[in-house]
């Protein structure tokens, strides 16, 4: 039996941008490399030689510590932060486990839970003026937690209190740290990365293609923490020697291009504060919509009236020249809401947002404050 539904149709959004000829504000853009931000020097050295070493070369671990201000001993280098997930599922459980997932959340991991023989049983996020985590619903064959700090796309970061929770469970925890150089405001509350802690096994992921806005070099990394890590790390290292995955050039260069990544982040922390400022000016005048406050990352998630579906308002909004993502591809469960990505250049997204508003605001006749 297949682990995925191959046959899966596309849903009514997809097959509207597909038939669609016009230029559109695209407001779902996800790749830094598009959008004019700067990009560092992407040039790799040569590797005339290869030499591999299943947890990374030292050199580039030893970067990666430096900015997780961790042992290098506690990293594993990966191709990607979906194939770190890949080796912790494969390291953590065994098919027909289960891990939870948080929800809404980025709807990535029932893929990779699924190709793995592993089930993502869901966890709520809960909303009340800031995102909580709410109960866990561990049962006997719960082999770990996923966290995404900041979340994507609620930008809600991990608080101190809700790790010292989750670690009171004793399950081990796997945190997407991918989004936690990008703050909107800074809050004490915050818990840091994951991987320092020690009273719970726990797992930090992240990677060049947040971090520094190079999606295309393909380098990402497990850190790992806790009771019990050193033994994982060796367990890990058999399933990464197994693979090899990542290039000797791009292990090379990691130093220099983990050094480098500031001015990538101060622009892109510049260009989300402005398109943050867009949405909160409009929402100031009379915007028929509320937006969900967000601690960080790359993303808004705007509450709107519910006369029409997710769906039928990204329809409208499309077919009006912006393209949107509605909250079901995000799997929110109730109310009515649209995701924006923040990456867009700053008149770009401000013309973005005045469609939304004239579209849903004539629609609904003005505000829903």
């Amino acid at each position: 039996m297949s682990r995925l539904d191959f046959t899966a149709r596309e849903n009514a959004v997809a097959r509207a941008l597909a038939a669609r000829r016009e230029p559109y504000v695209d407001l779902t853009v996800s790749n830094p490399t598009v959008v004019g931000l700067p990009i560092g020097d992407v040039t790799l050295p040569p590797a005339p030689t290869y030499a591999p070493d299943p947890r990374g070369s030292y050199q580039a671990r030893e970067a990666v510590a430096q900015y997780h201000r961790v042992s290098a001993e506690q990293v594993i280098l990966t191709a990607s932060t979906s194939e770190a997930y890949s080796w912790l599922f494969k390291l953590l459980c065994d098919p027909g486990d289960e891990v939870l997932v948080p929800q809404p959340s980025y709807p990535l991991f029932d893929y990779l839970t699924a190709l793995e023989s592993v089930r993502a049983s869901p966890y709520d996020l809960r909303w009340d003026g800031e995102w909580h985590i709410d109960v866990m619903p561990i049962t006997p064959r719960t082999r770990a937690i996923l966290i995404v700090s900041p979340g994507n796309p609620t930008g809600a970061y991990l608080k101190k209190e809700e790790r010292a929770a989750l670690a009171r469970l004793g399950v081990p925890l796997i945190c997407d740290e991918v989004f936690a150089d990008f703050p909107a405001f800074e809050d004490s509350r915050r818990a840091g990365t994951i991987a320092a802690y020690d009273d719970v096994l726990a797992f930090a992921l992240s990677g060049l293609s947040k971090v520094a806005g190079l999606p295309q070099l393909k380098l990402g990394w497990i850190v790992a923490g806790g009771p019990g890590s050193r033994e994982m790390l060796q367990r890990l290292e058999l399933i990464a020697d197994t693979y090899l995955s990542v290039s000797t050039p791009v292990q090379l260069a990691a130093p220099r291009l983990l050094e480098g990544r500031g001015e990538f982040q101060r622009a892109l922390n510049s260009r989300l504060a402005q398109n943050r400022a867009a949405l909160d000016a409009v929402r100031g005048v009379a915007a028929p919509w509320n937006v969900l406050r967000t601690e960080g990352g790359w993303s808004a998630v705007l509450s709107v009236p519910r006369s029409r579906s997710e769906e039928e308002w990204a329809l409208a909004l499309l077919q009006a020249g912006v393209l949107v993502h509605p909250g079901y591809f995000f799997d929110f469960t109730s109310g009515a809401h649209l995701v924006l990505s923040l990456l867009p250049e700053p008149r770009e997204f401000v013309r973005g947002v005045e469609i939304l508003a004239r579209v849903i605001g004539s629609a609904e006749g003005g505000s829903i404050r």
